[in-house]
């Protein structure tokens, strides 16, 4: 690859992912494996791998006591969710059926639950049926598992972080029926919701606020931690929604990162500074689209038109 327009400042620690705490809006260092002990990862002094500790942190600089989503940042989230129409994600019959929403299948050997109003017009059409005018229902799977990669570092804050924490609330809700992951990032990087344990929109909304925008931008960590929590999830059902404006200024190339990942969208903020160059890079090696958007109304039909794929 070539090398990067701008030349990233080399991390003298590796990145730490932080996690939503018991206290409201804090965040604190997750122990070590299931044996209480570190995990320590196997990689380079300033590589931007994954780094876990022993240490219970906090992360600083964070308000205290309810309430931290601001009139203007729900307003957003209110209007991006009303203009948002995420369509949903096309059936496989052949790959995933047996767990899932309830639907009406013909035949395939699977299931004895016949659907007699659609069998009977089927029979209608055809008096002497085939095996697969029989129509059963089964359960099939129609969930994505999306993982939103939100910018929060020093050039993202001000109305940019209103608008990023507008879009995790607005999108939260319209995935309600999907599994969706947020991390926020900056040089290191938060979990705000895992896969599979769903966290309410307004408690996302409410914690991003509560993470202070600073410190440099390091894409590369949040795409190692989107490539690992992806890697259980069938290729067809997963991907990564990355918001940022793709000033990389630390930690490792970003770029064979997204080329791990089943898939990667951007949403690139050009309401100031921004790299579109590394956008589109991503976008590309990541087999997604790049959207930019300049102010909250440019959100709601970018995340349309990435999920209409």
């Amino acid at each position: 690859m070539p090398p990067l327009r701008r030349r990233p400042k080399r991390l003298e620690a590796e990145p730490r992912l932080l996690e939503a705490g018991p206290a409201a809006g804090g965040f604190v260092l997750p122990g070590g494996g299931r044996d209480g002990r570190a995990r320590r990862p196997n990689a380079r002094t300033g590589s931007g791998g994954p780094a876990v500790t022993e240490e219970q942190g906090t992360l600083t600089g964070v308000p205290d006591g309810p309430g931290a989503a601001d009139p203007e940042t729900l307003r957003r989230a209110r209007q991006i969710a009303t203009r948002l129409a995420v369509p949903r994600p096309r059936r496989d019959t052949t790959a995933r059926r047996g767990i899932g929403e309830l639907a009406s299948l013909r035949y395939r050997g699977g299931s004895d639950d016949i659907d007699l109003d659609r069998t009977v017009e089927q029979l209608i059409e055809h008096p002497v049926p085939e095996e697969d005018d029989i129509i059963v229902r089964e359960r099939v799977r129609t969930r994505r598992s999306v993982l939103l990669l939100v910018d929060v570092s020093g050039s993202m804050r001000g109305e940019r972080v209103r608008t990023a924490a507008a879009t995790v609330g607005a999108l939260a809700a319209e995935l309600s029926r999907d599994d969706l992951a947020v991390v926020a990032f900056w040089s290191d990087a938060a979990q705000l919701s895992r896969l599979g344990r769903r966290v309410p929109p307004q408690t996302l909304l409410d914690t991003m606020l509560r993470i202070p925008a600073k410190g440099l931008t390091n894409i590369a960590f949040p795409l190692q931690v989107a490539a690992r929590e992806l890697a259980r999830i069938p290729a067809r059902d997963a991907r990564a929604v990355l918001l940022s404006d793709c000033v990389h200024n630390a930690g490792p190339d970003p770029r064979p990162f997204a080329a791990r990942l089943p898939r990667l969208d951007v949403l690139l903020d050009t309401s100031g500074e921004q790299d579109a160059e590394l956008a589109r890079e991503l976008a590309r090696l990541g087999h997604g689209r790049l959207r930019p958007i300049r102010a909250y109304t440019d959100v709601a039909p970018a995340l349309s038109a990435i999920f209409a794929d």
